[in-house]
């Protein structure tokens, strides 16, 4: 159970794509503890130099300011990397809505230039982050890999092109690619500002100061959140996975299923407060409920998820009152 018994060559070296970011500032911290060497590269157009500042004193990390739109970059960024760990990308399905173009640049293109230079490099696997998006209005639940619906929004879209991309670049080149359908992650250095921030931190935080949130919808909708741990544990397995899982996608999620409006209360609980929620309109693009069977990951990841929602969101509830109070 978890990652940090796993065993890697002693001179592997892992790049983070987005290891400014939320879930790969965490992966570079989880393995540079490990003992490991981490190459971060981000242009810190959502990652947080403060995420660089955490680690750059320890001598098995480095940074690199560099963007994935561009392929000299990522063949630079490549070069003597044992594994990829690809989390560059733009998140947030309503700001996708608002710009799909530069969502297929940054999404699409970029993703397609880091999987080109792991190829060119001899990188061992390549580990990249989907979404739960991918399944669009498909109702059944949970979700299963291979019944995927309509996609309801310009981001849905671009995991699922990187996904084929991912079986392309197995099937033709012999590169090894694992692709992470992530549920809802949350957890420690989730960004809790801006229009487009999770609701887990956006909550914390507003509720921290004393104000009132609001929640899309009826707050009825449900999500598998997914503590950050888990997701740390989902892509290092992914790593050692055999080359005959390589080439699929994965649900990365604990297999839970949280309402929102419940989730509301509970932390109004945990932080002793009590203040009414707003009710906002139905977000565009958004799945109304989501939740995930993980038995494909477990079977052919050996993933075994230690953190379960309430194990999860105490640890989370902890952090931010450290940081944001």
């Amino acid at each position: 159970m978890g990652y940090k018994n796993l065993v890697f060559d002693k001179d592997s070296i892992f790049l983070v794509t987005g290891g400014a970011g939320f879930i790969g500032s965490n992966l570079c911290e989880a393995i540079t503890d490990m003992g490991h060497q981490v190459r971060c590269l981000d242009n810190l157009s959502t990652g947080k130099q403060e995420n660089v500042d955490l680690l750059i004193d320890r001598p098995n990390y480095s940074f690199i300011k560099g963007d994935i739109r561009d392929l000299d970059t990522c063949i630079e960024a490549c070069k003597g990397v044992t594994y990829v760990l690809n989390q560059a990308a733009w998140g947030s399905v309503p700001r996708s809505i608002e710009m799909p173009l530069l969502y297929e640049e940054i999404n699409i293109r970029g993703t397609l230039n880091m999987m080109e230079a792991a190829r060119q490099s001899g990188v061992k696997k390549f580990v990249f982050a989907s979404s739960s998006s991918v399944y669009g209005d498909h109702p059944v639940l949970p979700k299963v890999e291979g019944q995927e619906g309509n996609l309801l929004s310009p981001y849905a879209l671009t995991k699922r092109v990187d996904e084929e991309y991912g079986k392309l670049y197995h099937k033709l080149y012999g590169l090894d690619t694992y692709a992470m359908r992530y549920f809802n992650v949350f957890g420690r250095r989730q960004d809790p500002d801006g229009a487009y921030a999770a609701v887990i931190p956006k909550f914390i935080k507003m509720l921290l100061h004393d104000e009132t949130p609001t929640i899309n919808g009826d707050g009825k909708q449900s999500r598998d959140f997914t503590y950050i741990d888990n997701v740390i544990e989902a892509n290092l397995k992914a790593c050692l996975a055999p080359t005959e899982a390589a080439g699929n996608a994965f649900n990365i999620a604990y297999g839970g299923r949280e309402y929102l409006i419940d989730i509301y209360y509970d932390l109004c609980k945990a932080l002793d407060k009590d203040i009414k929620p707003n009710f906002g309109p139905d977000r565009a693009g958004d799945i109304k409920h989501s939740n995930a069977d993980i038995s494909k990951a477990r079977k052919l990841l050996g993933y075994d998820p230690e953190y379960d929602f309430s194990k999860g969101i105490a640890e989370a509830i902890a952090w931010y009152k450290e940081h944001l109070a």
